[in-house]
This record gives structure tokens, C-alpha cells and sequence, in this order.
């Protein structure tokens, strides 16, 4: 999704909707008003159009990330102060990574780091060691059978995912997964093609079946933490892909993916 030609009116706040009070409203429309105005008013092309996209896009996600922020800290110091802390386990998470001009892109969706990554922080006193660090692969697949453990009861058995609890104790399962597979399947108005894939947090593959691209993608993260190299083609990886494929194909067989 490229930052010059996919972010619509409403996501730029050049439109916006009457779900205020009168009053939010108001403070809302003061704030946007003027400087729409005076971005219509210009008439900018080419890259002072972009920038001027990129920049109203990009300082709205962090308002928003601040207000998120803020809050958290409004809820922990009210378990702090109604000194609940010690009996509540507190998990921040979200469901994707998000761009912030990487690659031209803003939004989500493609399985390159920055929206692959998610974050994962837990406070559980007593349990998990204060700015304590875990590198293994995890999912949100995991959150159900973990709420489920820690709740006393027992998870589905078709339930994917597995409990984090013996990661937040500090043991790491002997069969605990060493790869993850992602798979983007909405094809059509937000401008990314189906692709799927899987990663072992030190290379990854990438496969986009549509006819229109019919290609892979191979990236060693080592070397290219910013995955600009596409080294699918060369050669000296040939037996590091083959061996990828094959986990993608075990992968797919295990989530039951049927195309």
C-alpha cells in the first residue's frame, strides 16, 4: 500500500465522520479544519503531495500510539493503587506490525518484519522477572490456551496455538516451535496480493501464487534485516530454500490450508 497513491480522504482526517458528541466535535473539527483548508488550497503534486500525505498520516498513528500509551498507565496505576497488581497478569499485545514508510508502505498485511513483528509485553508480579527477555517464536494463536491454563481449564483440542505459560516461568518445551507460518489470503482494494510463508526468524520464504506475480521471495535476515535483496535466485542458498520449502509444505499440512 504506497503512501502516495492508497491513503484515502478518511484516513488522512480530510474527511471524517459525526460520531463525536457536539462537543469532540467541535475540538475535533478546529484542529483538522484549517490545515485541510490549507492543503486543498495548495494543490501539491509529486513528492510535496507524498510528504505532505506521509507526514498527516504518520503524526496521527503516534497521537495514537501516545494516547494508547498513556492510558495503559492509567489502568496499571489503578491496579497498583487499588492494589490488585500482585493477582493480575497484564499481556499488551496487537494483532499486526504496522509501516511507517518502510519500503513506501504505511499500513499492515505483508509478511516482511515491520508488520509481521507484534508486540508482546507481560507484567505478572512475582512470576516473570521485571525487563526480562524472551526471543522465542510466538504466536496470537497462543493467548487462548494460555488463558485457558492459567484459568484451570483445558484447551480444545483443535485449538492451534499453544500455552505460553512455561515461556513466562522461564522453561522453554523441547517441542516448542522453531518456525512460523503467515498467510495473507484478502486479495482485491488494499493493494497487497495473497502471499504466504514461513520464517524461522533468521531467513525467511515467501510465496505469491496469484498468476499475475506466480514468484517467491527469499531473504537471508542476518545479512538483510531490511529485506531488500531478494536472494531466491542465488545459488549458494539453494539448499537452505529447498529445506524451507519443505517446512512451509509440513506448515501448511499441520493448519490444514487447503490452496
Amino acid at each position: 500500500m504506497g503512501i502516495a497513491d492508497h491513503i484515502g480522504e478518511k484516513r488522512l482526517i480530510l474527511s471524517y465522520a459525526s460520531k463525536f458528541t457536539h462537543e469532540q466535535f467541535k475540538q475535533f473539527d478546529n484542529a483538522f479544519r484549517p490545515k485541510n483548508e490549507a492543503f486543498i488550497k495548495a494543490k501539491l503534486t509529486g513528492k510535496e503531495r507524498t510528504r505532505w500525505h506521509y507526514q498527516r498520516y504518520i503524526k496521527n498513528y503516534l497521537r495514537c500510539v501516545k494516547a494508547v500509551d498513556e492510558n495503559i498507565g492509567r489502568m496499571l496505576d489503578f491496579l497498583d493503587n487499588s492494589k490488585l497488581s500482585e493477582n493480575t497478569i497484564v499481556i499488551y499485545s496487537s494483532d499486526q506490525g504496522f509501516w511507517l514508510g518502510e519500503h513506501g508502505w504505511f499500513d499492515k498485511r505483508w509478511m516482511y518484519e515491520e508488520s509481521l513483528h507484534t508486540p508482546l509485553l507481560v507484567r505478572w508480579p512475582n512470576k516473570i522477572k521485571p525487563s526480562s527477555k524472551n526471543d522465542l517464536l510466538v504466536s496470537n494463536l497462543d493467548f487462548a490456551p494460555t488463558f485457558l491454563e492459567l484459568a484451570g481449564a483445558e484447551p480444545a483440542k483443535d485449538m492451534q496455538g499453544e500455552s505460553l505459560l512455561p515461556l513466562f516461568k522461564g522453561y522453554t518445551p523441547k517441542d516448542w516451535r522453531i518456525t512460523h507460518y503467515y498467510h495473507y489470503y484478502e486479495a482485491g482494494g488494499h493493494g497487497v496480493p495473497v502471499h504466504y510463508g514461513v520464517t524461522d526468524g533468521k531467513q525467511k520464504l515467501i510465496r505469491f501464487p496469484d498468476d499475475t506475480l506466480n514468484t517467491w521471495e527469499f531473504f537471508d535476515l542476518h545479512k538483510d534485516p531490511m529485506e531488500m535483496k531478494n536472494l531466491y535466485a542465488d545459488k549458494s542458498y539453494r539448499a537452505d530454500i529447498q529445506s524451507m520449502k519443505k517446512e512451509l509444505h509440513r506448515l501448511r499440512k499441520q493448519y490444514k490450508i487447503q490452496k
